[in-house]
């Protein structure tokens, strides 16, 4: 169970998750998001957030690998996928193999499954292109946003999805208060959409690294419909968004992220494939 919960849902209780859909933003550490990105804090205070949430380490990639694949893969850099052709499986390919949906929504990448940065759109924080064996379905399904409102609106969010703002609307270049007004917009669309309504979706939002601040602790919201005023003191990493990815695909975690806690118990979160 949850380590601090307050409130109760009214009527029946949702169904359990079968989508998750994460948001990353970069480089700020828990105090500063609390600080600073005020909507997303309420947003946290009214669903739950994690109180010992760390980042696997720095910089930028190995913490989106580790949340895409469970590891690190040893990787050191931000260099492009030609230099960190990773074999084997992402959550996205668990997805489709398993008969599931996948998707991600990459702002202002200039064309699908980008191999190379561009613009604000940096591919270091759009870890599916590493993945050499899953090509065919990242040139399908990792995409820019064009298609983020519709899919909200049709109830058509993956089983597996992540949201990779440009790098001034992730804080990296700009602040956290741009962040924040961006994840306000994009996140309340989710919220009106069936399939959060309807108890589907559930929603994280976290961030890369710190700023090398606060030993890499970042503030880490979870949503769903059964989720209520939750703060989960369990030490909790990428690792463990990792797990809660193959947690409600369905599948068994990817490396090391069979180690990792699970995130579905820290915060009571029930699974509808569980």
């Amino acid at each position: 169970m949850p380590e601090a919960v307050a409130g109760s849902a009214r009527g029946s209780v949702p169904p359990g998750a079968s989508k998750l859909l994460v948001f990353v933003v970069e480089n700020h550490s828990m105090t500063q998001m609390k600080e600073q990105m005020p909507w997303t804090y309420r947003f946290a205070q009214r669903y739950g957030y994690a109180t010992r949430y760390f980042a696997t380490t720095h910089p930028s990639l190995p913490n989106y690998l580790a949340i895409a694949g469970g590891s690190t893969f040893g990787v050191t850099d931000d260099a492009f996928p030609s230099a960190h052709p990773l074999k084997g499986h992402s959550v996205f390919g668990l997805a489709r193999r398993a008969g599931l949906s996948a998707h991600l929504y990459a702002e202002h990448m200039p064309a699908n499954c980008a191999l190379t940065s561009s613009g604000t759109y940096a591919v270091k924080h759009n870890p599916w292109p590493y993945f050499v064996d899953e090509r065919s379905g990242c040139h399908k399904r990792d995409t820019s946003m064009a298609t983020y409102r519709h899919d909200v609106r049709h109830g058509r969010l993956p089983a597996a999805g992540m949201v990779v703002p440009d790098l001034c609307n992730d804080a990296h270049d700009c602040s956290l208060a741009t962040a924040d007004s961006w994840l306000k917009k994009r996140i309340e669309l989710a919220l009106s959409g069936s399939d959060f309504q309807h108890g589907k979706l559930a929603i994280v939002v976290t961030a890369d690294e710190d700023d090398r601040s606060e030993g890499n602790k970042v503030l880490t919201v979870l949503a769903q419909r059964g989720v209520h005023h939750v703060v989960t003191h369990t030490r909790l990493s990428h690792l463990a968004l990792c797990r809660l990815y193959t947690q409600i695909l369905g599948v068994d975690p990817l490396r090391q992220a069979d180690q990792a806690h699970s995130m579905a118990k820290a915060f009571g979160l029930r699974l509808r494939r569980s």
